[in-house]
Order: C-alpha cells, then sequence, then structure tokens
C-alpha cells in the first residue's frame, strides 16, 4: 500500500527528507514510487489481447496494425529507405579526470604555503578538483592547529558542507564523545580531511581526487607537525600509510607516517560513520582509544 506525504506524522516526512537528503536526491518528482515491474506486465497483457483479437491470416505491421496486400499480381514497389537522425542513447555521468598539468598544479599550490592560512588559501584557488563545483564550501579543518594529536577522516558530508566545518554531523558527534572518552576536546585536539569538498551523495573518493588532494593533506600535517597522527578509515590509512590493507586489518597497529623530514607515531582506526553502521565495532574502537590515551599520557610525561 501506498503512502503519500499527507498521511505522514511531521516527525516521520523530516526523517524521509533528511534521509533523502543524506543520500544525494535533492528534487522529488512524485509524491509516491511508481511500480515500473506493474507497468510493464500490464503492456504486455494488452499486448497479447491485441494479438488474441487480430483476424486470422491476416498480416500485421511492426507496431500490431493489420496491413492489406496489393490487389495488383505485380509485385508492389518497395519504398525507398531514408536515412533517419539516430538520438544517441543517453550515457550516464562519468568522473572527469584531469591532466597531468592540475596534479601538477596541486603539488606546486601545496608546496608554496609556508602557514596553515596560507594552505587554505591554496586550496581556495585550486580549481583542478570536480569536487569543489558540486560543493557549497571548502570544508578545512576545526580545532586546534597546536595540539599533539591530529585527526585525519575521509570527506565532509551533507553538514559539513552546509557548516563549512568537519565533523560536525551524526558521525561529527560521536567522535566528540570518543576525544572526551579519553580526556580530549576539539579544543586540544587537530581534526580535518582527506578531501575538503563533499563528494556527491556522500559517495567514496575517487583515486584521482585523492591523488589531487593528497599534496594538500602531506602539506598540512607537515604544517601542523602533531605529535600523533590518527586515521580514521580506509581513505585516510590506504592513502596516507600507502597500503593495501583494509581498515580491519591495519586498526589498533601503531606505525609511523613521514611528514615534512619527520617521522610521527600514526593509528589506524575506524571512522565514526562506519560505527553508526555498525556499533558492534565500538569495542575495536574503544581498544584503540585506550592505546592513544596511553601514547599521549607517555609524550606528556616524557
Amino acid at each position: 500500500m501506498a503512502v503519500s506525504a499527507s498521511d505522514m506524522s511531521p516527525q516521520a516526512l523530516a526523517a524521509l527528507l533528511s534521509f533523502y537528503a543524506d543520500s544525494g536526491i535533492g528534487e522529488l518528482c512524485e509524491d509516491a514510487a511508481i511500480d515500473r515491474f506493474e507497468q510493464s506486465a500490464a503492456l504486455a497483457q494488452a499486448r497479447a489481447q491485441s494479438q488474441q483479437q487480430r483476424p486470422t491470416g491476416a498480416p500485421s505491421s511492426s507496431n500490431g496494425e493489420t496491413t492489406q496486400r496489393p490487389l495488383s499480381s505485380a509485385p508492389a514497389e518497395r519504398p525507398r529507405a531514408t536515412a533517419q537522425p539516430v538520438t544517441p542513447a543517453p550515457q550516464a555521468s562519468q568522473l572527469t579526470i584531469p591532466g597531468e598539468a592540475a596534479f601538477e598544479d596541486a603539488r606546486a599550490l601545496a608546496a608554496s604555503a609556508g602557514s596553515i592560512p596560507e594552505l587554505r588559501a591554496a586550496l581556495d584557488g585550486f580549481t583542478g578538483c570536480n569536487l569543489r563545483h558540486s560543493a557549497k564550501t571548502l570544508v578545512f579543518a576545526d580545532g586546534n592547529p597546536e595540539a599533539d594529536v591530529m585527526f585525519i577522516g575521509e570527506a565532509p558530508g551533507r553538514e559539513e558542507d552546509i557548516q563549512g566545518a568537519p565533523f560536525v554531523g551524526r558521525a561529527g558527534q560521536l567522535l566528540d564523545r570518543m576525544l572526551a572518552a579519553i580526556g580530549l576536546t576539539r579544543e586540544t585536539a587537530y581534526i580535518t580531511n582527506m578531501i575538503p569538498w563533499r563528494p556527491p551523495g556522500n559517495r567514496t573518493p575517487a583515486p584521482h581526487e585523492i591523488e589531487l588532494c593528497r599534496p594538500f593533506i602531506e602539506r598540512h600535517v607537515a604544517l601542523a607537525a602533531p605529535k600523533i597522527v590518527v586515521m580514521l578509515g580506509n581513505v585516510a590509512s590506504k592513502s596516507l600509510l600507502g597500503t593495501d590493507k583494509g581498515i580491519l586489518s591495519l586498526r589498533g597497529t601503531w606505525m609511523e607516517y613521514e611528514a615534512g623530514g619527520n617521522r610521527i607515531p600514526a593509528l589506524p582506526t575506524l571512522h565514526p560513520a562506519y560505527l553508526l553502521r555498525n556499533p558492534a565495532q565500538k569495542r575495536l574502537v574503544w581498544a584503540d582509544l585506550l592505546s592513544l590515551q596511553e601514547r599521549i599520557e607517555q609524550l606528556r610525561s616524557g
């Protein structure tokens, strides 16, 4: 049974619209879903009935209409075929991969930044990444750039794109609770993402998008010079650590990340958004957080 918007409570309608927005749907075209299978079945049934009602022996054209044979015994002259314009079938939208010049531009702009504000300005002026043209805002960083611990996620979501700050949606609220559990806040930590622009529909960033943004995040880590880097999720962990291993294999294992000539202790762990979909995995992250807390205490005592 189809349910229209008028049959829903305001709370249910708001939840549904929020789900659509998070899925990247910006416009609603119908009040109810269209059952294409039912339409196809009805069309097939109509065609079958039409063929049953056709007189026996009457030839038919390709569109189902009966035709009459010419009365003359002479063969009918065949109409000449005329060329008709062919309309190409619509193609699915594809990602445009930029040329080498865009990658060189990204590396040059990132290297030219001598401070974090200059790096942000460089990203503002970089037009080589297709994501910036669909995103509303540049989502750069949040927290204290002089903090000992730097958290690097994947890419902004819908709320982050609206507010212009990383981790402010549901995943960000969970991250705040994770920080609080080990005595950290946004004033004592620094938070950013591999990708500063929201991918449409919150899709996973494409490999060329990650490579275009890599010089900027690498320069970001070098300029912030944190004592510890925490990589949240697959994209940040695999990209920055240069490995093909998945996050479930990497998480909880202390590694090293080289930035600006310094080797920084790095801890891969699960992304908060993943935990929202898989709450049972929070126990794994809790173990990682305890390991992080221990490393922070060692820094402060040493």
